[in-house]
Formats: structure tokens, C-alpha cells, sequence
């Protein structure tokens, strides 16, 4: 097996997405909703805005890992002085491919994307999975993250 990395294109946008599904109901999602539509349009927008990016890993013809980065910009604050924020999310490896390091250089790819992009912070909320991986990396959790659903 030889995995290999690339930037994913808009022909990589279906099984994308339907990875990002799979990734969403394995953390437990069960809301009865067709996504696809929303991710489509969401993907589409941002990837030709510029705005997002993702890297997948590739067996052959076959995406078996991804990943993706949004970048925000929120007002500037002492955590990040510019405001531009990397926002990860999509990080999924199928089941038979994972512990091989595949996510590490899949994450690894996508932070030098925020780098470039100039952002002063990447965020994630991570899965109960993905913890270590980012721990490993340099993430430091932030126990202030709270949310409120409108």
C-alpha cells in the first residue's frame, strides 16, 4: 500500500461529503436531516472563495482519509493578534486505514495551509477519538468553548 497525499478538487466533492457523513454519525450524530445539499453548497462557496481547503489521502483511486480547514477572521484578541482564524474539521480516516499515521500528515498538511493563510490560531473541537491526535500535535485544549444552538 502507498498512500498518497493531494488537495482535493471539486470532483472529489460527493465522496467528500459523504465521509464527512460518515465521520459526523461514527461521533454520534442522529438527527434525521439530508446534509448533502447544505455541505455541498458550503464546500463549493469556500473552495472557490478560497476560504477552504482540504487534503486527502489516496490509495489508489480511492480517498480514504480527509481533512479540511476554514479560515474565519474573528476581531483580534491577545490569543491572536490578527484575527485570522484556522477552523479544522473533516479529519476521518476510514476504520481500515487508521493508526498508520495517515490523520497525522493529513492534519500536518492542512495546519501548513492555515500558516500560509496567516492565521494566528487553528481551532477544532475534537472528538473523543481525536483527542491524542491533536494533543500529540501542540493542540492545548481550551475548556472555555461553550456553545448556544439557535
Amino acid at each position: 500500500m502507498k498512500i498518497k497525499y493531494r488537495k482535493m478538487n471539486e470532483g472529489d466533492l460527493d465522496t467528500f461529503i459523504q465521509m464527512r457523513i460518515s465521520q459526523l454519525r461514527e461521533e454520534g450524530a442522529t438527527e434525521k436531516i439530508n446534509l448533502t445539499p447544505a455541505l455541498k453548497e458550503y464546500y463549493e462557496r469556500h473552495m472557490a472563495d478560497g476560504t477552504f481547503v482540504s487534503w486527502l489521502a489516496v490509495d489508489g483511486d480511492r480517498i480514504i482519509g480527509t481533512s479540511g480547514m476554514s479560515f474565519v477572521e474573528k476581531p483580534p484578541y491577545y490569543g491572536c493578534p490578527n484575527g485570522r482564524i484556522g477552523l479544522l474539521s473533516s479529519m476521518y480516516t476510514h476504520p481500515e486505514y487508521r493508526r498508520q499515521g495517515i490523520a497525522k500528515e493529513l492534519l500536518r498538511r492542512v495546519v501548513d495551509e492555515a500558516r500560509t493563510y496567516g492565521c494566528g490560531t487553528v481551532q477544532i473541537t475534537a472528538s473523543d477519538m481525536g483527542v491524542l491526535l491533536y494533543t500529540d500535535f501542540g493542540f492545548v485544549k481550551n475548556g472555555n468553548f461553550m456553545q448556544y444552538k439557535l
